[in-house]
């Protein structure tokens, strides 16, 4: 896989890659990270052909903007940059967490992110979380005037819910929402991706791979180092579930070596088999697990081949909520 250019998809508006790369994991939540690693698989990414790059304010608590505009410096004509703003965290404990969405908020964030990323402008601007305590028409209209400023090409939602992607949308277009979308995670497939199609809106799935655990590398909460949120705060890693969410992925991976691929591949080609209008991000720190992603691009399922897939995990048996109990209220608001 020397080099090779990825198939284009669009989301709403904008053109990228049919696969991005997710860069959080880079910098916080999946143990230690290596920046020159790190800007080493970003590089790699787009030699690959993956144009499409997220990150957000909050990761590693705008560690993770500064790492991914040091890779991109020399080279920004090969990306499309993606970031977010909403999330507040607080400097002496990061654990604890706000939500904001005002128009001054916005203002403010979106100068500190192209401040640490060095730009002069966001290709793809999201707002993380829906920030119950303001109109999203007020959030998206102060976005609006960064589009007609020139700071922001494109706005997004991430795990908004379909009454108010539809509220958006009518004050600016949308082109974008990500959320969580995996074979273990299906939920919006009820009320968001409908909305999503109705009004032209492109799918943006963030942990395709369920947080890495439908590569099948993991089968105990001792394969997840002491700082990794998965072992801290994930109900699905946690003893009692994760048992039982491992012999879904055997089953999986049964599936793959059939096919001559591995699990991975395979959780990553049902995903992106969802739509022409979905582009999965897979998040990793390491080339070698890159170029892996990247092969699942080229992977063509059958129909009979997608209900194996789905047989092998059914979304409905998964243990475990995908995050803990107060995260969980942030979703689909």
């Amino acid at each position: 896989m020397a080099g090779s250019t990825l198939p284009a998809r669009r989301l709403g508006a904008l053109e990228v890659s049919a696969q991005g790369l997710g860069c959080m994991g880079m910098s916080e939540f999946y143990g230690e990270g290596d920046d020159t690693e790190s800007i080493a698989t970003i590089h790699r990414a787009l030699e690959l052909g993956v144009t499409l790059l997220d990150t957000a304010d909050m990761y590693g608590m705008g560690a993770n903007e500064e790492l991914v505009g040091r890779a991109i410096a020399d080279r920004r004509d090969q990306v499309v940059l993606a970031t977010k703003f909403g999330f507040v965290r607080d400097r002496e404990d990061p654990s604890k967490r706000g939500v904001r969405g005002d128009a001054a908020y916005v203002r403010e964030a979106v100068e500190n992110s192209l401040r640490r990323l060095g730009i002069d402008h966001i290709d793809l601007y999201y707002q993380h979380r829906v920030d119950p305590d303001v109109p999203i028409e007020e959030t998206v209209g102060a976005m609006a005037e960064l589009v007609q400023q020139g700071k922001v090409r494109h706005l997004g939602l991430s795990e908004a819910g379909a009454e108010t992607i539809r509220r958006a949308h009518a004050v600016h277009p949308i082109s974008a929402v990500q959320t969580e979308w995996s074979l273990w995670s299906r939920d919006i497939e009820d009320a968001v991706v409908p909305a999503c199609r109705e009004l032209g809106i492109g799918l943006v799935p963030y942990s395709p791979l369920g947080r890495g655990f439908l590569t099948g590398k993991f089968t105990s909460a001792a394969d997840f180092g002491e700082d990794d949120f998965r072992r801290q705060t994930q109900p699905r890693f946690a003893e009692g579930n994760l048992e039982k969410n491992v012999a879904m992925v055997e089953a999986l991976r049964a599936l793959a070596e059939r096919k001559g691929v591995t699990a991975g591949q395979l959780a990553l080609a049902w995903v992106q088999a969802q739509g022409d209008d979905v582009v999965p991000i897979p998040g990793t720190k390491r080339r070698k697990y890159l170029e892996e992603n990247v092969g699942a691009v080229a992977l063509e399922l059958s129909e009979e081949d997608i209900r194996a897939i789905e047989t092998a995990v059914p979304a409905a048996e998964v243990a475990g909520t995908r995050y803990a109990e107060a995260a969980m209220k942030l979703l689909s608001r």
